[in-house]
């Protein structure tokens, strides 16, 4: 552990937080501090559940662990239709947010997330984990070889799995005030950030949802896509839905290469991942095959994707803390951007499917 390791603090007893408490704890720059939960018996029944070392400061409420001088930063798993309200608290108190995506309602929310973040001097990171694999800055090489992979002309991003009958009546993230963004908010945002990482986070012009997207009895969306459109003629599609077998597809095309995976969200396997790469190819006489075969790429990683996230993000900490330097930009301007599209995608819905320009 590093001599001065990130005090996370964690709001709510999420199971996303069961997954991201074990990064806490596995990253080497971070320890896990303090939980809190609506009550002090759950925080202590969540604790135990999940085998918490003793150290871990248990709350009754969310408020004690912001109040807390001893936390450096907090990581927010609490529905979305929460998030303006606690990440805001969170930053005034001076401590550096890890926020669960989606990361709010819509753009305006979350301007006053990022707002209350810059004003602090506080770092702000969403919590989309595959961001942090080496795959992804693997896979960014080959997309960068002009001589392999050409120009970008094409990107198509699936998120989808099969929720039973428990989650689809139940769930916070099929409840209307809770997580009104339903599949869009929840999947969708995945497919919107590989679309927009895949194009260097150049924002579309344009995007049209797919028509007749599946939303239930209380209007929230089920099953959900779009189209999406750059002034330069690149084009997108995404499909995002709870009501489908498990999928996590990407693939983005160029004039000479083409990258595939499956299993951009979450690898198959913790520490190995892998990636497909054709460049230049074409068919074999009489189209009997391939010729050129798609190269197959595995990187493998000591860390989970998670625990690297929560690496970076206590780095990041670590360097306004100790040696006063600046929050980085970077997290906070790709979220925006992934807000913005998503935002634009529901108001396409909202509108009959009307094409939705986007402004910055």
């Amino acid at each position: 552990m590093a001599n001065n390791p990130i005090r996370f603090g964690i709001l709510g007893c999420a199971d996303i937080a069961r997954k991201v408490s074990r990064a806490i704890i596995l990253a080497p720059n971070s320890t896990l501090y303090a939980i809190g939960s609506r009550s002090i018996e759950k925080a202590k029944r969540y604790a135990a559940e999940n085998g918490f070392p003793d150290s871990v400061k248990l709350y009754g409420s969310y408020e004690a662990v912001l109040d807390d001088t001893c936390v450096d930063a907090v990581y927010v798993p609490l529905p979305t239709s929460l998030h303006v309200q606690w990440a805001v608290l969170a930053a005034e108190k001076k401590k550096h947010v890890l926020l669960e995506k989606p990361t709010a309602l819509n753009v305006s929310d979350l301007d006053l997330i990022l707002e209350a973040c810059e004003s602090n001097g506080v770092q702000f990171m969403d919590g989309t984990m595959w961001m942090h694999h080496p795959r992804t800055q693997k896979m960014r090489e080959f997309l960068s070889d002009s001589a392999r992979f050409g120009k970008l002309k094409s990107m198509h991003s699936t998120f989808t799995f099969a929720a039973g009958p428990e989650f689809l009546e139940n769930d916070i993230r099929v409840k209307p005030d809770l997580d009104s963004l339903g599949a869009l908010g929840d999947a969708g945002w995945y497919c919107i950030r590989s679309i927009l990482w895949a194009a260097d986070y150049e924002l579309p012009k344009m995007v049209t949802a797919i028509r007749d997207p599946v939303l239930n009895k209380s209007g929230v969306i089920l099953s959900a896509g779009s189209s999406l459109l750059w002034e330069d003629g690149k084009l997108a599609t995404f499909h995002c839905s709870f009501l489908s077998n498990l999928a996590f597809d990407l693939s983005v095309h160029g004039t000479k290469g083409t990258l595939h995976l499956h299993d951009f969200v979450i690898p198959f396997e913790e520490k190995t991942a892998s990636f497909s790469f054709a460049s230049e190819t074409g068919f074999k006489e009489l189209v009997t095959g391939w010729d050129q075969l798609p190269s197959e790429h595995i990187v493998t990683t000591d860390l989970p994707q998670e625990a690297l996230m929560v690496k970076e993000f206590a780095r990041l900490v670590g360097s306004i803390k100790e040696s006063g330097s600046k929050p980085d930009k970077k997290w906070p301007t790709i979220s925006r951007k992934t807000q913005l599209v998503l935002d634009s995608v529901k108001a396409s819905i909202d509108k009959g499917f009307e094409p939705i320009n986007i402004a910055s």
